[in-house]
């Protein structure tokens, strides 16, 4: 785990013991305490709402490098004001810059050691769900197939319990991406068919692409196979 990876999980875990004092002391203090802390809170998030939307702006350009270091700030100012939702956003993007350099360890740490440990926290099974999504995309990346394998199925499990048509499909094609890389092609296209199937029964055309570039995929390799 990288230096930085590093600092983030202990910042993580110093800030909820940092927040659960805090909520002790708000209801204590006399004299318009609460209020002054409702005053901080809000600026904190401005600030986290800024550094997010240069980050994004950053992002955009490709420059992952800086847009990190934004994500970042606006990370610990979302945590400071306890806007735990907006903060679990932020480390998702930041997990995604590390992604997109390349660092596929450092985007695999924050994902396991801070994403999934707020989203628990928060009881929030849709932060989970995308969370494990990731999961599966970040580990195929980096050449663990039996890791992304099982965070697509959670995905997948997670989105039946929601009724969630679309992280279903999603966490199919994830599953033919691992299929494809392991060579096993007859089981990729049997899930490949599944996937059809249930975005035609929603009348969705969102996979469409995905779908046929699998399908060509496999059909390249079974081709080299056979030659």
């Amino acid at each position: 785990m990288s230096k930085y990876v590093l600092a983030l999980v202990s910042l993580f875990a110093s800030f909820q013991l940092q927040a659960q004092n805090i909520d002790k002391a708000d209801f204590q203090e006399p004299n318009g305490g609460s209020a002054i802390t409702i005053s901080v809170s809000k600026f904190d998030l401005e600030e986290g709402n800024s550094f997010f939307e240069d980050a994004e702006d950053l992002e955009k350009k490709g420059d992952f490098n800086e847009a990190l270091t934004l994500f970042g700030k606006a990370a610990f100012e979302y945590n400071a004001a306890k806007n735990f939702n907006k903060y679990g956003q932020a480390i998702i993007k930041m997990s995604n810059m590390h992604y997109q350099l390349g660092r596929y360890s450092d985007a695999e740490q924050i994902l396991l050691n801070v994403a999934l440990k707020n989203y628990s926290k928060m009881g929030s099974r849709s932060g989970l769900m995308n969370t494990y999504s990731l999961l599966g995309k970040v580990y195929l990346a980096n050449n663990k197939s039996t890791q992304s394998m099982w965070f697509y199925t959670q995905q997948g499990i997670l989105a039946k319990q929601l009724k969630s048509n679309n992280s279903y499909i999603e966490s199919i094609l994830g599953i033919v991406q691992v299929k494809i890389k392991k060579k096993d092609f007859t089981l990729a296209l049997r899930d490949l068919k599944t996937a059809e199937w249930l975005a035609s029964s929603i009348k969705s055309t969102q996979y469409k692409g995905q779908i046929n570039d699998a399908r060509e995929a496999i059909a390249n390799k079974t081709s080299l196979k056979k030659s």
